[in-house]
């Protein structure tokens, strides 16, 4: 991988990781265009420069991550859920995120449902969001485990569900990305950049924990840091954006959008275009 296609999938990531159009579509689809879809970094890749990602979050909402304990209270519980069934069905999962059809093919799907969804939610106008509304909202992004369903979308329409109004439940999306993506960040960083077992860190296996730092690559590091740099910048001002358009617009745009890019991959596989995730 260059350093050029670095910063474009570090593009691709920072605009689409909190928009609610996949950012697994669209990293299919870039890395396929560049021929670095099988490269073994370019997995690893696309898991870690979500660091940028999550630091985008915490800087713009600095103020927020300084109230009371109860805000932590209710990410944690609306993280529970992705933590359980995440490690649970682990192998499901990562057997799931090999199917390109299954991605565009939720793609579609959802994107129907961002037609509607404003419709069906039009009376959500809660503020704030409850211990309650947390949990149900964990419990949403869970279906975001399916590949092409947008982590995003999920947890947002799971807030509206509850009456929470299109903004609060964006924004309490965002604050859960960061303890959900930094967790799968830390994991595949560890069991597929440094190819450790869990039980090497439970037991401190400082040995193994110290060779497995040795086989990085420098030019993998290089290519880690240029991209998570360039995730925070571009998703710094894509949460920005969308915000204003959510409050606006609503979600009709991206479902005609996401809609448009399932059949673009669905059409692709058609042709016999090699695509992998």
């Amino acid at each position: 991988m260059s350093v050029i296609q670095a910063i474009i999938l570090a593009i691709v990531e920072g605009l689409t990781e909190f928009l609610p159009v996949s950012s697994t579509g669209h990293m299919i689809i870039a890395s396929s265009l560049m021929g670095i879809n099988e490269l073994p970094i370019t997995k690893i890749f696309e898991v870690n420069i979500q660091f940028g990602a999550i630091l985008s979050v915490v800087v713009l909402y600095w103020r927020r991550f300084l109230q009371s304990f109860d805000f932590y209270k209710k990410l944690l519980l609306a993280f529970i859920p992705a933590a359980v069934i995440g490690f649970a069905l682990n192998d499901i999962i990562d057997a799931m995120l090999e199917s390109v059809f299954l991605t565009a093919v939720m793609l579609v799907v959802g994107g129907f449902v961002l037609l509607f969804v404003d419709k069906w939610f039009r009376h959500a106008d809660k503020e704030k969001v409850s211990y309650k509304n947390a949990l149900v909202i964990g419990f949403f992004q869970c279906i975001a485990m399916i590949p092409g369903v947008s982590r995003s979308a999920a947890s947002i329409i799971g807030g509206m569900t509850q009456g929470v109004n299109r903004k609060t439940a964006a924004e309490f999306s965002f604050f859960l990305a960061v303890p959900t993506m930094l967790a799968a960040g830390v994991y595949k960083f560890v069991t597929d950049l440094l190819q450790l077992e869990i039980s090497d860190l439970i037991s401190f296996d400082l040995v193994k924990i110290q060779n497995s730092f040795e086989v990085i690559h420098p030019n993998d590091v290089k290519l880690l840091l240029i991209g998570n740099f360039v995730a925070f910048v571009v998703a710094m001002l894509a949460i920005q954006f969308f915000i204003s358009f959510l409050t606006k617009y609503g979600f009709k745009l991206f479902g005609y959008y996401r809609i448009a890019l399932g059949i673009v991959l669905l059409a692709l596989l058609a042709m016999g275009v090699d695509l992998k995730v």
